[in-house]
Parts: C-alpha cells; sequence; structure tokens
C-alpha cells in the first residue's frame, strides 16, 4: 500500500509560472509538489526536435523578463541562466539603423521618432526609469477590491508622474497605443511596427484604454531586454528556474494529469490524478493550498465542476473573451541561409539570417485590415500575401556554439509569426484553418518572399503548428499562445480576467490562479504572476518569505490581510 502524498501547496502545471512559484515556496520553507500531465515540464518554454538535430521553439523564444524581481529573489544566475543582454542605448541605435520594412523597401526613421520613442519609454530623463516603468506595469499586483482605481494610484502613472509629469495626462487612460504614438511619434511606418510588436507580445496597438500596457509589452523586449535569447534558448532559462525550484525542495513529478481538484465544504484540499499518471497514489493532498498553472476555464469547466461554484460565475468564466490573438507559427528549413532582397538590406540587416521584424509597415490601414481578417472574418487569413502582417525572429539570434540546427546542410529560421483567429471563433469550430494547411503554409511563403530572395529556390521543408496544435500540445495555452485573452480595459488589471479572480484567488478557498494566458498581467512577462501572486498568498498568511524578498513599490494591502511588505528588505 502506497504511503499518502502530503504537501502544504499543490501546483496543476509545471509550466514557468507554475515551477517559479514552487522556487518561492520552496525558498519559504513549504513543501510544494508540481504536477504536470506531459513528459517533460517547461510549458510554453519548451523545445521540440522534430529530427535529430533540429531543434524549434514553438511558442516564446525571446527574453521579456527582463525586469522581473525573480531573477534576484530566486537566484537564478546560480543555477546556469546566462544571458547577453544588450544596453539600451545600442537598442535605440539599433534600431534607428534599420529603419522599418515596407513594400518600398526600408522606410528611415525619423529624429523625432527617437526622442519620442525614448520619452514614452522611459530613457530620455537624466536617470531612465526604464526598469521601474516595465515593474509598475506587470509586475506588481492589481489593487484590492475596496481601493477605487484612480489616475492617481495606477501604477504606471505613479512612475510617470514622479520622473516625467509632462507625462501625465488622464487622457492616458482612455487613449489606444496608436493614440499615444500619434502624440509623441512622426512617422507612419515606425508607429505600425511598434503596434504590430506590441500587438504580437500582449496587449495591442489598437485596443482602448492599454496605451501604457500595450506600451509596456513591446519595449520590455524591445528596449529593456534588447530582443535577446537566453543561452540554450527559452527552454535553458526553463532549466534554470526548475533546478531553483528543486533546490528550494519542490518535487515536480511529470506524466502526472489531474482529473480534479478535490473541494471539500467550500475549501481546495487536494486533487485527484487521472488513471494514466506514472504514480500509485491517486490522490495527492495540499494542506495550505491548491495552486492551479492551467488556464481559468478549463479550472472551473473540468477540475471544478459546477456543484462547488455559482452559476452566474460560470457564465462569466464562460464569457471571458478568447481574443487575444493566436499564432500560426513557421519554421522554414533551408538549402542555404536566407537572404534579405537587396532593397530591404540595411547597413546593419544585410547578412544571411538578419530578417528580422514585421512586415509590411506602409500604413495603419494594413495593420487594420489584418486586425478585421483576425477578429471579423474568422477564417483562413484572406489578405493579399502583399498586405499579410507577419513578423520573424533572426536566426542570428542565436550563438553560433548553440546553433539550433546541426543537421549538414540544412539551416533553421524560426520561427515566423503570423497572428490568425483564435481556434474558438473559426468558422467550423477549432481546428477547421488546419484542414487547410498546406494551402496556408504556400500563401505565407508567398508573403515571406516579398522580403526574402531566396526561400522558394532552397526551401527542403516547411513545418508549422497552428494555434490549435499549440494549444492541444500546451493546454495551458488558451487559443496556442501566450496572449490567451484579451488584454483591452475591461480584461485587464483589476478586470482581468473578471474581477473576481483579478488578484489571484477564486470562490473556492485555498485556490488560487497561477496561469500566463488568464492572469494578470498574461502575456509574456514571465516571472510576473508569480511574484504578484507571492503578495496574495502572504495577505493570507499562507507563507513568510525571509530578508530576501521585496514586494512591488506601488502594492496596496488589503484591509484586513497580513500586509506582504511588512518584511520590506532595505
Amino acid at each position: 500500500m502506497t504511503k499518502e502524498e502530503r504537501y502544504d501547496f499543490v501546483i496543476v502545471g509545471g509550466g514557468p509560472n507554475g515551477v517559479a512559484l514552487a522556487s518561492y515556496l520552496g525558498k519559504c520553507g513549504a513543501s510544494v509538489c508540481v504536477l504536470e500531465e506531459r513528459t517533460e515540464a517547461g510549458g510554453s518554454v519548451d523545445n521540440v526536435e522534430p529530427f535529430p538535430g533540429v531543434r524549434l521553439s514553438p511558442h516564446a523564444i525571446y527574453m521579456y523578463a527582463g525586469p522581473a524581481p525573480g531573477f534576484e529573489q530566486l537566484e537564478l544566475w546560480k543555477y546556469g541562466f546566462r544571458m547577453d543582454w544588450s544596453p539600451m542605448s545600442e537598442n535605440i541605435m539599433h534600431q534607428k539603423e534599420a529603419g522599418i520594412k515596407t513594400s518600398e523597401g526600408i522606410a528611415p526613421i525619423s529624429d523625432k521618432d527617437m526622442m519620442g520613442w525614448a520619452k514614452i519609454s522611459g530613457v530620455a530623463t537624466e536617470r531612465p526609469y526604464l526598469k521601474e516603468l516595465l515593474r509598475s506595469i506587470f509586475w506588481t499586483p492589481p489593487h484590492p477590491p475596496e481601493v477605487e482605481v484612480t489616475s492617481d494610484n495606477i501604477p504606471y502613472m505613479q512612475v510617470y508622474k514622479q520622473h516625467d509629469p509632462s507625462m501625465w495626462t488622464e487622457e492616458l487612460l482612455d487613449m489606444t497605443m496608436f493614440d499615444l504614438m500619434d502624440e509623441y511619434l512622426e512617422t507612419e511606418p515606425f508607429k505600425v511596427m511598434h503596434a504590430a510588436v506590441a500587438w504580437y507580445s500582449g496587449a495591442a496597438g489598437h485596443w482602448e484604454g492599454v496605451a501604457i500596457p500595450a506600451l509596456g509589452c513591446d519595449i520590455t523586449l524591445t528596449l529593456y531586454s534588447g530582443m535577446s535569447v537566453p543561452r540554450g534558448g527559452m527552454h535553458d532559462y526553463f532549466h534554470a528556474i526548475i533546478r531553483s525550484a528543486i533546490a528550494n525542495g519542490a518535487i515536480v513529478r511529470t506524466c502526472c494529469p489531474v482529473d480534479e481538484i478535490i473541494v471539500e465544504n467550500g475549501r481546495a484540499v487536494g486533487v485527484r490524478l487521472r488513471e494514466t499518471a506514472t504514480l500509485d497514489e491517486n490522490k495527492i493532498w495540499a494542506n495550505k493550498a491548491v495552486i492551479s498553472g492551467i488556464d481559468v476555464r478549463q479550472t472551473f469547466q473540468k477540475l471544478i465542476g459546477p456543484s462547488h461554484v455559482g452559476a452566474s460565475f460560470l457564465r462569466k468564466v464562460n464569457d471571458i473573451s478568447l481574443k487575444g490573438g493566436s499564432i500560426w507559427v513557421s519554421h522554414l528549413i533551408t538549402k542555404e541561409p536566407l537572404r534579405p532582397r537587396e532593397k530591404f538590406k540595411t547597413a546593419w540587416q544585410s547578412e544571411p539570417g538578419q530578417v528580422g521584424g514585421p512586415f509590411p509597415c506602409d500604413h495603419r490601414d494594413i495593420y487594420y485590415e489584418h486586425v478585421a481578417d483576425v477578429d471579423g472574418r474568422k477564417g483562413a487569413p484572406s489578405v493579399p500575401p502583399e498586405r499579410l502582417m507577419w513578423l520573424a525572429t533572426q536566426s542570428d539570434r542565436f550563438s553560433k556554439a548553440e546553433s539550433q540546427c546541426t543537421v549538414p546542410g540544412w539551416y533553421l529560421e524560426s520561427p515566423y509569426y503570423v497572428l490568425v483567429p483564435p481556434p474558438e471563433y473559426e468558422q467550423g469550430g477549432p481546428g477547421e484553418i488546419d484542414k487547410q494547411k498546406e494551402e496556408i503554409n504556400a500563401y505565407m511563403r508567398k508573403a515571406f518572399s516579398l522580403v526574402i530572395e531566396n526561400l522558394d529556390d532552397d526551401l527542403i521543408m516547411h513545418l508549422a503548428n497552428t494555434p490549435y496544435e499549440s494549444e492541444f500540445r500546451n493546454t495551458g495555452l488558451i487559443g496556442g499562445t501566450w496572449c490567451g485573452t484579451r488584454h483591452c480595459d475591461d480584461q485587464w488589471g483589476e478586470n482581468r480576467p473578471i474581477p473576481e479572480l483579478a488578484r489571484y484567488r477564486t470562490p473556492i478557498d485555498g485556490l488560487y490562479l497561477c496561469n500566463q494566458t488568464s492572469c494578470h498581467p498574461g502575456g509574456l512577462a514571465l516571472m510576473a504572476i508569480p511574484y504578484n501572486l507571492m503578495h496574495i498568498l502572504i495577505e493570507d498568511g499562507m507563507i513568510e518569505p525571509g530578508s530576501w524578498w521585496y514586494p512591488s513599490p506601488w502594492y496596496i494591502p488589503e484591509s484586513g490581510k497580513i500586509p506582504a511588505n511588512r518584511n520590506k528588505a532595505s
């Protein structure tokens, strides 16, 4: 007879959020068990090897977590994390040298563009405040329900008021990112390029009320992290996190799918494993809490069931908009490195492997036509290939010593991203456009070939993961992407994904949420959700960290709770 397993915390889902939280909790002295249904943990920062010597990143590739307190608090450098950070000044200058890709070739970036971009991003002042701005947007929990949210107490508004009062205006809270850029920038291609990067990264450039969160989604990558890739790719970043968690005492079990979160007398007390789990004991108990690292819909529709929550609450969960954007991800294997056409070469981007960024960025009409295709027409992409917006990563971002492809005579360009309708909204149901996969891949290659001169001649293989395939592979990714739900005003901050769940608590005592696609802030701000959730667990008396912990300076404790900043380190 097997011994009953019991821990302080049981975490469902072994992705970057669940495992980072396990490291935090273990460092507080708690016993933690992480349960992952797949054979390998890692979630959206995993790798795939379809052939020996070809290593793909099917989801996230760039590091957006640069400002995260978790690098310091979890001491990831001790556990193998390595990355070459690009200085902010270099990022800005490289962007100006590279220009913007339009149908006619490279469009220049004006001095006004660069000065305006530096101003709104917090790098134009005598003391740059980019890190503080990004932490105030992402790495800080929403305010408590009894606190009225105003233009004075929104964290990023406080940062602007402190460091650059000329940026502070109440109208900022109603703006789209396009509105913000129209006020401070000059050239249209520059604006379109940044709106596209924001859309692919979390909050879109056309959504009202989230101009600064959309800006943050962009500059976390383009300025702070410098479009950098960790040594070994994003999965090696995860290796550092899981080593940190194990060093702090966490138990991580793979091949252990959860069938039910056990609720007794209104409290989550453990989980029941599926019969296919590779563990003799089919129930694992939680003394303090169960943390769901999977998306909010699956948590309440599949793991909890209607008997433990009200019908109106379930209706709100079911009505959460999934129009955060879904991504069709292409991986191109060729006989020669891909080369940009002559009109797209610049002093900074002229060599093979340097085909990167969004295209075409001529005018926002192209951007909005793509929005209509994704959100309105709900089918396979229908715009002409020459007006299809896509975003390419650059193979030369990877160290030559750590090539993503080691097969002799093969070269890999991956990933190339195109936004398409979320599976739930596809005409004909989820997976409908998958039936046209080869035709869609061919259509996308026509679009890519407008910039790349040798794709047709040198193509060996076009691999792709559709949104539905990504979601099926990583069940925590609503719509097969890191965005999941919308980040516009009605599903941001204190409203994300619905007000009842905004601070990671649920109507069930002892059950908390920790999922990238549906918790605040969502998007690609890794280690934000575990860090923010720590504030709430401290408030509820679940844990008590040591002097290594420091909370967000914009955090407001909930009335009647234990303040998470009471032991704030100096």
